[in-house]
């Protein structure tokens, strides 16, 4: 099992294949993003590497961070996530990942928080059909009908689709594949759509699924000159 990487949502775009077929992708692009601490079996009793991305100024970073930043003898860092890995794949502290972690035509999976929409109405929110337009129905043609039952159980049951918040949530989409890396400039193309607004943080895996491609580097694609 390899770690994943933190990378920052750009937008979307569309590239072209050989064929001439256009396909929609989302840009992502990693900025620092480096190992910033282990979790070791001994100590804490499971197997992770922390990373850190992006970039905090020092003054808005806790006194207790910036010792645990210097500790690793990296910057401070925006966004601290944590990957489950075997003991073989642990990378080194201050080692510095780069786009070449994944390869072409790979599977991962993607995780991020989608755009909060505010409260929704349940056409809006479930994709309810609404009531008739006609025959009755008066003012209420997009509410949701009837939400509770008889006497028994006489209540509303937990879950039931009803208005309410939307969006604003955790959401991993799976098996997204990598068209296109460029490790120069940070950049992973992604086919299709990735949760989250642009800017957001996003973290990419391996799909847990597919598995690990044979091409794929190993501990991880680490940046040569990185900081130790």
């Amino acid at each position: 099992m390899r770690s994943g990487v933190i990378a920052q949502k750009v937008g979307m775009t569309r590239v072209y294949n050989d064929a001439g077929e256009h396909i929609p992708v989302t840009v992502l692009r990693l900025e620092n993003c480096q190992v910033v601490a282990h979790r070791t079996e001994e100590k804490n009793g499971y197997t992770a590497v922390q990373l850190g991305a992006g970039r905090s100024k020092v003054k808005n970073t806790p006194k207790a961070m910036r010792g645990h930043f210097a500790a690793a003898n990296v910057e401070p860092k925006a966004k601290l996530v944590e990957f489950r890995v075997s003991a073989d794949n642990m990378i080194d502290i201050g080692s510095e990942l780069t786009a070449s972690h994944f390869v072409a035509g790979q599977l991962v999976d993607v995780t991020g928080t989608t755009i909060g929409k505010g409260f929704a109405g349940a056409i809006k929110r479930h994709n309810f059909g609404g009531l008739r337009a006609t025959h009755g129905v008066s003012v209420s043609h997009r509410s949701h009908g009837s939400t509770g039952s008889n006497q028994d159980p006489g209540r509303v049951w937990k879950g039931k689709r009803m208005a309410g918040h939307m969006g604003q949530t955790r959401v991993t989409t799976q098996n997204l594949e990598v068209v296109s890396t460029d490790e120069d400039r940070g950049l992973i193309l992604v086919k299709g759509a990735v949760p989250g607004s642009k800017g957001a943080w996003i973290v990419v895996r391996d799909a847990v699924k597919s598995g690990t491609p044979e091409g794929a580097p190993r501990p991880a694609g680490v940046r040569a000159e990185a900081s130790k």
